[in-house]
């Protein structure tokens, strides 16, 4: 017996001793999670080697056998005579699928809104401005490398010029030294730079260099203009800035990027739209519209006035008792037979409409749900305090409902940004239906395998994307255990 074996302590003074090896590290995790108990290894060790027996057959395909080089069919041996799969195909329709048929010398026109989206929604989308990258959480600094490393392969993969990618680079340093340092800095030096370029390379004698320059530089430009009034004026939010041009600024700016027949650019018909370009457009729209509609349905849904109550209730339960295909014929078929004649909208712009509303219709349902959840005394305590009902609703209760339905939130999200795909019914290709388009072209028969794993990639990055995102934003509001 040790002589500190035979020290009473008084209770609460007793010394902090190692926590056991199977509750912390990775032994903690595996027993936990894996090994807890005779039957959990079981099943661990069953679903293992089942994994790796579904490796051992897929990989080959997919990776170790596959043929990459090249750029013409006769790179790939038929379907029949090849152990690998040919992702010369994808590389060979990757602009088809990723644009659609928007003609290819206005691309610059789809990449410029990609890079205002990124340049608009980074800043939001990290916490509010840490002092640098060191002192930010671990968790934080991952999420900041992770979005500048996907910009950077994105940039190259969509044809970006030579000097594009030191932009992200820039950023990337500007990070390390100070977020502040990069928005009141760095961002006025580089619109300036940028400006010098997109000068004597305007967009109809170089679009691929001189558009990338001209909407860089305006970006970066406006940030930097309002980094320095967050500078000078400590009252300024520069997130809610930001925030309110890309809800009031961005889709204007994208519909006379993506449209044209104005400012001097050419015009582009919305049946040449398609690929992973349209599938974001209808997504981005219905998601961004949904939200707004959703709560101002939900709380007319709940309200007193009779009239309003009724017709929410109409809207909500008329949209919902449909499937998304069938909004989308009529809309696409049925809408422009009930219009005079010579009246008529685009069949791009129905959709858009018809997925905006059903869409809204699940919203409302969930935030009325979130609404249902919060307890009766915030309602009186807000009444108590005087507030208006609009202001007892922005101040008290909706920040609460939305808490505690974000899960809800992004899963509609996500199911909204896979229906996409049904568009293909009246005639639109978005992702999946530019997959299927090209996969019928007599040179590449029999290759939509590849195809359709690749459209299946695609859709997972952004869905998973979103969910990872929304358990982020869940812990940090700290709305509940994360599971």
């Amino acid at each position: 017996m040790n002589a500190t074996d035979s020290v009473v302590h008084a209770p609460g003074t007793y010394p902090d001793m190692p926590a056991p090896a199977t509750e912390i590290g990775l032994r903690g995790w595996l027993y936990h999670n894996l090994f807890s108990g005779w039957i959990n290894s079981l099943v661990t060790v069953a679903f293992g080697l089942l994994a790796l027996w579904i490796l051992a057959q897929i990989l080959p395909w997919l990776f170790f056998d596959a043929y990459w080089s090249g750029n013409e069919r006769s790179d790939c041996p038929a379907p029949g005579e090849r152990e690998g799969a040919c992702w010369v195909y994808i590389k060979v329709w990757f602009k088809q699928l990723m644009y659609g048929r928007y003609p290819e010398e206005m691309l610059w026109r789809i990449n410029s809104a990609y890079v205002l989206l990124a340049g608009g929604l980074i800043p939001l989308i990290i916490p509010a401005e840490p002092a640098t990258l060191f002192s930010a959480p671990a968790g934080w600094r991952k999420t900041a490398g992770g979005i500048v490393a996907a910009l950077l392969v994105v940039s190259l993969l969509m044809g970006a010029p030579v000097w594009f990618p030191a932009i992200f680079f820039w950023v990337a340093v500007g990070l390390f030294v100070g977020y502040g340092f990069v928005l009141a800095v760095g961002y006025p030096v580089m619109a300036v730079l940028l400006f010098l370029v997109a000068l004597p390379l305007h967009p109809h004698i170089a679009p691929a260099h001189g558009g990338w320059a001209a909407f860089l530089a305006v970006l970066l430009a406006l940030q930097g203009l309002m980094a320095f009034a967050y500078r000078i004026w400590p009252r300024f939010s520069y997130k809610a800035a930001l925030a309110a041009m890309m809800l009031a600024v961005f889709p204007i700016i994208c519909l006379y990027l993506f449209a044209g027949d104005a400012l001097g650019l050419e015009e582009v018909e919305t049946p040449l739209w398609g690929g992973m370009f349209l599938t974001l457009v209808i997504a981005l729209t219905g998601i961004v519209a949904s939200l707004p509609l959703g709560i101002i349905l939900a709380l007319g849904r709940r309200s007193n006035m009779p009239v309003v109550k009724s017709v929410c209730v109409v809207f909500i339960e008329l949209w919902r008792g449909v499937p998304l295909i069938t909004v989308l014929f009529m809309a696409s078929v049925m809408f422009p037979l009930f219009m005079p004649e010579g009246v008529n909208f685009d069949k791009l712009l129905r959709a858009l409409l018809g997925v905006m509303f059903f869409a809204s219709a699940y919203m409302a349902e969930v935030v009325r749900g979130g609404l249902q959840a919060i307890p009766k005394g915030q309602y009186e305590a807000a009444d108590a305090m005087g507030l208006s009902y609009w202001k007892s609703m922005g101040l008290v209760i909706l920040p609460q409902a939305l808490k505690v339905v974000i899960p809800g939130i992004v899963n509609t999200f996500i199911g909204l940004f896979k229906d996409t795909t049904l568009v293909l019914i009246i005639g639109l290709f978005d992702f999946l239906g530019m997959a299927q388009a090209v996969s019928t072209n007599p040179d590449w028969l029999g290759f939509y395998v590849e195809g359709y794993i690749f459209v299946a990639f695609g859709f997972w990055v952004f869905c998973f994307g979103m969910s990872r995102y929304s358990i982020y934003i869940a812990d940090k509001l700290q709305t509940g255990h994360r599971n």
